[in-house]
C-alpha cells in the first residue's frame, strides 16, 4: 500500500519544492538587486539544506541502509473524545511522511492491528520488539485542535506533542531513549481560515499533513523554502 504511492508522491513533492526554491531565489535577488549568481546557484543546487535534529544530536540516521522504524502515538482519552482515533491518524500520517523521505517504516495498519490485539502493552519497547525494528518513534500527543482559540467559525490547527526515539538493542528485545523533543505546532501561520472556505474534514487532513511534516523534519533534511507556501 505504501509502495504504490511512492513515485507519484515523490514527483509532486519535488515539483512543490522546486516552486519554493524559485520563490526564495526571486525574493533573494529582489533584496540584493538582480544577483543572478545567487539565482543560478539556487537553480543548479537548490538552497542549503537543514540537517535533521535527530542526526545532529545522535550521530545516527533513520535513512541508513537496513534500518527499520515503527511509529507510535499516544493520546489521552479526553483528547480522543473530540478527535476519535487521533492517535492512529497522527501515527499514520507521520509514517507516510517518513516513507516519502526514504525511511523504511512499518505499515501503520499492521501496528494498529497489533495494538488492538495487545491492549495490555505499556511500553514502546514492547511494540518495537514485536516487530523487530531498530527504532521506535513515540509521539505523546498532549493537545490537538483544528479551531482557532475561542472561535467556532475559524480554523487554525494547534498541537503540542513530545516526540521521543527509542533505539532497540541488537536482539530487538530492549531499548534506550536516545532522543526527545517538544513539538509546538500552529497552522496556518499567518491567519486562520474561515470555515466557509473548506470543510472540516478537509482542513483536518491538511493540518495532519502539516503536523506530520513538522514531526518528520526532525528525522530528514529539509529547506528554509519549504515553509514559504505553508504560511497561509
Amino acid at each position: 500500500m505504501i509502495e504504490n504511492s511512492k513515485q507519484t508522491s515523490h514527483g509532486l513533492r519535488s515539483l512543490k519544492r522546486l516552486m519554493r526554491w524559485l520563490a526564495v531565489a526571486v525574493v533573494s535577488t529582489s533584496l540584493v538587486g538582480c544577483n543572478w549568481v545567487v539565482l543560478l546557484g539556487y537553480l543548479i543546487g537548490g538552497p542549503p539544506s537543514i540537517e535533521p535534529e535527530f542526526d545532529a544530536e545522535t550521530g545516527n540516521s533513520l535513512t541508513d541502509r537496513g534500518v527499520t522504524v515503527l511509529v507510535l502515538c499516544h493520546a489521552e482519552k479526553e483528547l480522543k473524545f473530540d478527535h476519535d482515533s487521533i492517535d492512529y491518524q497522527v501515527a499514520k500520517y507521520t509514517t507516510f511522511r517518513l516513507h516519502e523521505h526514504h525511511v523504511k517504516v512499518v505499515d501503520p495498519d499492521r501496528v494498529r492491528a497489533w495494538l488492538d490485539e495487545h491492549d495490555d502493552w505499556d511500553r514502546p519497547e514492547e511494540v518495537g520488539e514485536a516487530f523487530g525494528v531498530d527504532y521506535v518513534i513515540s509521539i505523546d500527543l498532549i493537545k490537538f485542535s483544528i479551531f482557532e482559540e475561542n472561535s467556532s467559525h475559524l480554523y487554525r490547527g494547534r498541537a503540542e506533542a513530545m516526540v521521543s526515539v527509542i533505539q532497540m538493542d541488537e536482539d530487538h528485545e530492549d531499548g534506550e531513549k536516545i532522543f526527545s523533543k517538544d513539538v509546538l505546532s500552529k497552522y496556518p501561520l499567518l491567519s486562520a481560515r474561515d470555515t466557509h472556505e473548506v470543510s472540516q474534514s478537509n482542513f483536518k487532513r491538511q493540518y495532519l499533513s502539516r503536523l506530520s511534516e513538522e514531526i518528520g523534519r526532525k528525522f530528514y533534511e529539509h529547506y528554509v523554502a519549504d515553509d514559504i507556501m505553508d504560511g497561509t
